[in-house]
């Protein structure tokens, strides 16, 4: 290529990139005096054309530039966007469909497609397409500027068919829904809101040991863990301990978070070394936290008598969680499904949310909830007071005890593995 029309080619880009259009056109008439079948010429002059009004030299301008670049499914998609203007939605379709054979995943091309199928008054098939469309898409805030109005569109009618789908399958169930036991009424909302594309499944990701083939069970019956009642009837006393370690000993608790500096801190960047999240420990990583336990004799002696877990540096955990007003605790996992989070809330101001999975609900003063916290799980205060929790470690109760040793074998075995690495 001679150092004219390189000149010239980068001058026509310049003047189209400041939007000096005349000027543009007028740099490619002479690339294609001096290169006739140049396609950047071609398709820029044929952009031009179209610009302003000449859809039949578009037309041809185009089909000059597609037949030398036969492999460019911009090429086609240019040329169903003139097709479009033209009224000619037949061949609209068909410059759609040849672009995205070029390549399926064109993120121009997708929401196209889907843009044509909703003029067609097809919203339904349009959001599918328009689904395929952001998946392709890159996260929104890299959206293309030159995109990012068709994206935000896109997602808007995808919200829109989610909330129709859901609505519609909800009805569709709700006669059958009435015969399922109550205690698996939830298993079928969430059904629902899966098969509309609302939420995702949760399954069970555990950061150390999982135990295949136990069930993702969000929350789990209080019917499983008969020492339930006999540790609420004990929340007076427990709450007492509590107000007097705040009145008193406010500064053993600690930040719940503290990462090293040399560790990545992933989603804890705004909790980490922040008593926002902080924790007063009873057990820590299977180890007694003697002191505090003294400070504690009724939470200690009330929690003597739970089903709690044992696992080689891991658990049991035992501590008084609190969370400072307007605080979120980002989405997370735990480290192993062999156990299971119970939760006695002591002090619960008003707006205060938890959710595991697709499962959401509050805190209830002097009411344990059980849960699996390996099933991705947040909480919020948006209050104007503290939360805080007594929360502790019990065995998964769909483990045998034959299994639960098994349990400890693995972790304990996994322990000795690595601390003879580092000798």
């Amino acid at each position: 290529m001679s150092e004219q029309l390189q000149a010239l080619i980068a001058a026509a880009g310049s003047a189209a990139n400041a939007r000096r259009w005349q000027e543009a056109e007028r740099l490619w008439s002479q690339v294609r005096t001096l290169d006739p079948g140049n396609v950047q010429a071609l398709f820029s002059l044929g952009v031009h054309a179209h610009q302003r009004g000449d859809a039949r030299g578009a037309l041809e301008l185009l089909e000059a530039a597609r037949a030398a670049a036969p492999r460019d499914p911009m090429l086609v998609l240019t040329l169903a966007v003139v097709h479009r203007d033209l009224g000619d939605t037949a061949q609209e379709w068909a410059s759609i469909h040849a672009a995205l054979a070029l390549d399926a995943y064109f993120l121009p091309a997708l929401l196209a497609k889907a843009e044509f199928l909703e003029r067609e008054h097809r919203a339904r098939a349009a959001a599918a397409v328009f689904r395929d469309a952001l998946k392709v898409a890159p996260p929104e805030p890299q959206w293309p500027p030159a995109l990012r109005r068709r994206l935000a569109h896109a997602r808007d009618a995808i919200a829109r068919d989610t909330a129709e789908l859901e609505a519609f399958l909800a009805h569709a169930v709700a006669g059958p829904r009435q015969a399922v036991a109550p205690a698996a009424g939830g298993r079928w909302d969430e059904a629902v809101s899966i098969l509309a594309g609302r939420t995702r499944p949760y399954p069970s990701e555990c950061n150390q040991l999982h135990v295949p083939r136990l069930p993702a069970q969000p929350f789990h019956d209080r019917d499983l863990f008969p020492w339930i009642p006999a540790l609420e009837a004990r929340t007076d006393a427990i709450r007492a301990e509590l107000e007097a370690l705040v009145a008193g000993h406010a500064d053993s608790f600690e930040p719940y978070i503290a990462f090293r500096a040399d560790q990545p801190v992933n989603q804890w960047q705004a909790l980490n070394h922040s008593r926002d999240w902080s924790s007063f420990h009873l057990w820590a990583h299977g180890e007694p936290v003697a002191e505090n336990i003294a400070r504690c004799p009724a939470t200690a002696e009330a929690l003597a008598a739970v089903d709690a877990v044992s696992i080689a540096g891991l658990c049991p955990n035992a501590m008084f969680s609190a969370l400072a007003p307007h605080t979120h605790i980002p989405p997370h996992t735990g480290e192993t499904n062999a156990r299971l989070v119970a939760h006695l809330p002591l002090v619960v101001p008003p707006d205060c949310s938890f959710r595991v999975g697709y499962d959401r609900r509050g805190w209830t003063p002097g009411e344990v909830f059980v849960f699996d916290d390996t099933i991705e799980h947040e909480a919020r205060n948006d209050s104007d007071q503290l939360r805080v929790v007594l929360i502790f470690d019990v065995w998964n109760p769909l483990l045998s005890l034959e299994e639960r040793a098994m349990v400890e074998t693995l972790a304990r075995a996994m322990r000795d593995y690595r601390s003879a690495g580092d000798a």
